[in-house]
Order: C-alpha cells, then structure tokens, then sequence
C-alpha cells in the first residue's frame, strides 16, 4: 500500500504536517505553513484556509504578513493571543537568520556593502528606526547599534548617544542609517541638518561619519553618493 494514501485520503486540506513529512517543507505552499504554525482553525475553516485568508490580507506576501502586529493578526477569527505570537514569532526567527548571515566581519567598501548590512534591520518596519554601523580602521564593522525607534513618521536621534556607542566600542568611523517607511527616498531638512551637524561633532573628536543611508524594504539613498555629505 502505499504510505501516502493511509493518512486518511489527505483529509482537512492535505494535512500540511503529514505532507512536510512525507514530501519535505518545499512541498508546502506559504499557507500551510502558518498552518502548522497556527495548529488549528474555526469551525468555519481549516486552519489552512484561515491562513490562506490571513495571507490574502496581507496581498498573498510574507514580506507584508511580517510587518504585521500582534494585535492586527489577533483581528482575524480564529486568531488568538498564543497564535498571533507564534505567527510573530516565526516572522522575527526569520529576521534574525538574515541578520545572523551578515554577522560576520564585514568591510565597508560603499554604500551597497553598508545597505546589505543593514537591510535585515530595517526590511520589515512599519516605523521609523535609527541605527549606526561603528567601524574600526579597516572599514570593519565593529558593531551594529539601534539608537531609537519611532513613528510612522519619525524617529529621534540624540548625538550623545551615538558617539557614546562610537567611543564605548573605540571605533574609528560611523556609518548612519534609518528608514523611511513610506518608501519616500528624498531626506528631509531635519535628515540633512542632523547629518551635517554630527559630521562637525565627529571632526572636532576625530571620528568620521561616512555616510547616512535612508531605507526603504528594497532600496536606499546615500548621503555620500548623493554628495549631501
């Protein structure tokens, strides 16, 4: 007999946990995965049709699914505290692979390589937030560092705080990033000002600011390139 036909007849939308089984996790479609996620759905729907709906809310991408919140996936009957965090959950494990991969030592050669570096920080945010690459001599990243998070439309950036991280880590020069959610590339007066003002502070204690990136999920500005340095 064969095995696939004793999981009685593949039931319940092909039983997407005997299906990663038996065929391996690329079989699965985007749905029957969060269904396995999510273990169970109402009675109106299987649980791969309530993900399935779920990730027709979010235009059928997992991109769009991970910017969702708690509370906005706990809006969907069916969707609980517990499952609404599994979904989270499984969506930040994803985030965090990708920023583990750019964990090694990486040299800051342009801005391609500073974007690549920090492109997992920002790729899903419905916010704004501010980070700092710290490099040693090398053009080596020292660190990464988030130095706030904000709104939709902005996000405070105190210059104490960045140069404490950039002395703190004896770093020789600093890369600046944040990100727009609404896509829009073009800086802001308030971008500008800020950059041109840490840049000044840098030269006073011998600490170069290098550039600052503007994020969107799939492209980037930079000062530097831009000549707003």
């Amino acid at each position: 007999m064969i095995q696939q036909n004793t999981i009685k007849s593949w039931a319940e939308d092909d039983r997407p946990r005997e299906k990663m089984m038996l065929k391996g996790r690329a079989a699965l479609s985007d749905a029957e995965l969060i269904a396995i996620l999510i273990g169970s759905g109402t009675r109106e729907l299987s649980a791969v049709q309530l993900s399935q709906q779920i990730l027709a809310k979010a235009e059928n991408s997992l991109t769009k699914l991970s910017k969702f919140s708690i509370d906005q996936l706990m809006t969907f009957k069916g969707i609980g505290e517990a499952k609404a965090i599994s979904i989270f959950a499984s969506m930040e494990i994803a985030r965090r692979r990708d920023v583990a991969r750019e964990s090694k030592k990486l040299k800051i050669t342009s801005s391609k390589d500073a974007f690549n570096s920090l492109r997992a920080e920002f790729f899903d945010l419905p916010h704004e937030e501010f980070y700092i690459l710290l490099l040693n001599r090398a053009n080596e990243v020292v660190a990464k560092q988030q130095i706030s998070r904000g709104g939709i439309s902005g996000t405070i950036s105190d210059g104490k705080i960045i140069f404490g991280y950039a002395l703190e880590k004896k770093a020789s020069a600093i890369i600046l990033a944040h990100n727009h959610p609404s896509g829009r590339l073009k800086p802001s007066e308030a971008d500008k000002r800020l950059t041109k003002e840490l840049i000044a502070f840098g030269k006073m204690i011998q600490l170069d600011i290098l550039d600052h990136l503007i994020f969107s999920d799939n492209n980037y500005l930079s000062f530097a390139d831009e000549g707003l340095m």
